[in-house]
């Protein structure tokens, strides 16, 4: 394959203006995530570990096999929600290694709320399951969940994307043939039962598990009855008396010792096709912050960032001379081969049908697409109608939905409109999706947006007056409410996305997640490439 050229230049005052405002976006990210590691803060955590609790990111530490990657999910859900009182949204997802595996792990953070599901907390944990699903991943619950919170049911409880719907997942998935296993480290209450009750197989602890459809105070309540945590639904009892626990532990390291010998015996085979020798990129992916900014205005050539991301730095670019402003090529990333489609501005007819082709190409050539998204959508006016821009990007938005091979998809600036959707946005189901700090995301870019709602407002003026000061009032609101909704925080709160990761990241964060994709076996059955 031919070999990018960049033509950045670090010693640019553009690039050291870039790169000192991209270090800005980094250190507020890095803030962020001390919120999210934090947890349920430092009172809770030594109540936790008063109770001889092993925090919950250090159980997944314990868990997964030693100097092996894991890669956290949305850790930064529920940002800016509930007064930031509930970190990554009380519970932590992502994919590990266990006795040489590849999981998904969810697992409850008691520190948090007692562990108990908001909306948030349900999303990220459907969203984990669903990840799990689609790459046919065993899945590892490690519980100590009071259930649902009981002051927003209405959130959490009624819908079929709701509390329900987590343990409809645990079902299809077992009738599937998806190993799901779990240890319960502390409360399993009422809906939290059934996330152990649903497994495969489960260890309790001893000291501080218990498992029941109803709490004591509730038996007490409904039927009278007086009786203690342990004997209702006690790790010993249940090991020893209902069955309904396999095994028995007396600590939690001792229990994590447990599910990592359950999944030894999982015989679950997960050979890796396609890969080939990795090879690093020729340009240092730190350069990436220098390149892209913090001002979205400013055009980056997409290429800049593929070179920095692919091997070698290859990239076999697909009519490179034909709709210009959609870049598609194939290369390969860690030794993993990816066909690419990255915006180099709005998508006019021809770079939408390009698109397309190469999406046809790919898909017959069993070569996942990997989406990097800068864009403000498709061409609008009377010239981009009369081309057919709204049946070229049907075709487009089609060609994406049916498109049989893994679909990954990195924001690296704009996703606005239908643009995010015919560039495999979140409602198109990528098996992953990512957005770096700089990336907005919205239905409307909010300069398109405030003018129009501005317009609409100024020919209501005959039916509701305002001064001209009401009105610039008016518009800095609308402008600041479409740039407080578009912010990558506002998405990753609203669990929008898989999570937002640095720039000189991606490269390590794309190889697991096409390792991922690439343990499910080829499809065999082929299509006809339909030129376009």
């Amino acid at each position: 394959m031919a070999k990018l050229k960049s033509n950045c230049d670090p010693s640019d005052p553009v690039f050291r203006a870039n790169a000192q405002a991209y270090a800005g976006l980094l250190a507020d990210l890095l803030a962020k995530y001390d919120w999210a590691l934090g947890g349920g803060g430092a009172k809770m955590l030594a109540r936790h570990r008063q109770r001889n609790k092993i925090p919950v990111r250090e159980r997944i530490d314990l868990l997964v096999d030693p100097l092996t990657p894991f890669l956290e999910l949305s850790p930064l859900a529920s940002w800016g929600i509930y007064d930031n009182s509930l970190p990554s949204a009380g519970i932590v997802t992502g994919i590990g290694t266990v006795r040489g595996t590849t999981c998904m792990i969810i697992a409850n953070d008691a520190t948090v709320k007692g562990g108990s599901f908001f909306k948030e907390t349900v999303r990220k944990h459907i969203r984990a399951q669903d990840i799990a699903h689609e790459n046919r991943l065993p899945v590892i619950y490690l519980v100590d969940c009071g259930g649902a919170n009981l002051q927003n049911l209405e959130d959490v409880f009624p819908d079929q994307e709701h509390f329900g719907g987590t343990f409809y997942r645990q079902c299809r998935m077992s009738a599937e043939g998806i190993p799901q296993v779990a240890a319960v480290f502390g409360e399993s209450t009422a809906g939290g039962a059934y996330i152990p009750v649903l497994s495969d197989e489960f260890v309790m602890v001893g000291s501080n598990s218990s498992i029941h459809l109803g709490g004591p105070q509730i038996v007490r309540a409904a039927i009278s009855e007086v009786v203690d945590r342990d004997a209702l639904g006690g790790a010993l009892m249940h090991t020893t008396v209902s069955g309904v626990s396999d095994h028995y532990a007396a600590d939690e390291r001792a229990a994590i010792a447990k599910l990592r010998d359950i999944v030894s015996a999982l015989n679950y085979r997960q050979p890796i096709s396609g890969r080939i020798a990795p090879r690093e990129p020729l340009y240092d992916p730190a350069d990436l912050g220098g390149i892209v900014g913090a001002d979205l205005s400013r055009p980056v050539d997409p290429r800049e960032i593929i070179a920095r991301i692919a091997d070698g730095s290859e990239f076999h670019e697909f009519k490179p001379q034909y709709g210009e402003t959609l870049v598609c090529g194939f290369a390969h990333i860690d030794g993993f081969p990816v066909g690419i489609i990255a915006n180099n501005g709005v998508l006019f007819s021809h770079s939408t049908v390009k698109g397309v082709h190469f999406i046809a190409l790919s898909d017959q050539r069993n070569v996942p697409l990997l989406f990097l998204q800068n864009t403000t959508g498709f061409m609008v006016g009377s010239d981009a109608e009369r081309g057919g821009i709204a049946k070229h990007s049907a075709k487009l938005v089609y060609a994406v939905s049916n498109a049989r091979v893994p679909r990954y998809t990195l924001v690296t600036g704009s996703s606005y409109g239908a643009g995010n959707y015919g560039m495999s946005g979140r409602g198109f189901r990528p098996r992953f999706m990512f957005m770096w700090p700089n990336a907005r995301l919205g239905g409307m870019n909010p300069d398109i947006g405030s003018s129009v709602l501005m317009d609409l407002r100024r020919a209501s003026i005959s039916r509701n007056p305002a001064t001209e000061d009401e009105l610039a009032t008016y518009e800095a609101d609308l402008r600041r409410q479409f740039a407080e909704k578009s912010d990558p925080y506002f998405c990753t709160a609203r669990v929008w996305d898989d999570g937002i990761i640095a720039p000189a990241d991606t490269r390590s964060v794309l190889s697991l997640c096409l390792a991922t994709g690439a343990m499910q076996p080829l499809r065999q059955e082929h299509r006809a490439v339909y030129r376009m």
